[in-house]
């Protein structure tokens, strides 16, 4: 009996730290709108309004597409907290010379934000160059 309550108890940590990751999810989208080009993922993106969204509860994949549909991407992304929610939904960039990279979004009143872990592209651009961070202010939906 002790043993099966042991199992019990493991398998209820499990679902737990399998959950945590939802948490950081986007429910029903985040829209923004950038003057530059960027990069989501491996995928180079025009200027333009987006709208990123889950592309299932609980996955750490998101899709993010411009308002007319033509260009669009997917991307993995990483759960990341900061100690207190924040203030507005933010989009952040890391610039590289005059690429830019996508690299948080945060929901208005949420601890819990999603952060894109760095390509080898951009790793090799880090390599040349420190980057500058910057943010806009995004749109939770």
């Amino acid at each position: 009996m002790k043993n099966l309550l042991k199992i019990v108890s493991a398998g209820f940590l499990l679902c737990l730290l399998c959950a945590m990751p939802a948490v950081a999810q986007i429910v029903n989208g985040m829209g923004f709108t950038t003057t530059f080009a960027f990069y989501a993922g491996n995928t180079k993106l025009p200027a333009g309004t987006y709208k990123v969204t889950p592309t299932n509860f609980g996955s750490t994949m998101l899709m993010i597409e411009n308002s007319n549909g033509s260009h669009s991407a997917f991307f993995e992304f990483t759960p990341t907290q900061a100690d207190a929610g924040h203030k507005t939904s933010d989009v952040a960039f890391r610039k590289y010379g005059n690429v830019e990279c996508l690299s948080r979004l945060w929901i208005a009143g949420q601890t819990y934000g999603m952060m894109l872990e760095p390509t080898k592209f951009e790793q090799s651009l880090a390599a040349k160059t420190p980057p500058q961070t910057h943010s806009i202010t995004g749109t939770a939906k």
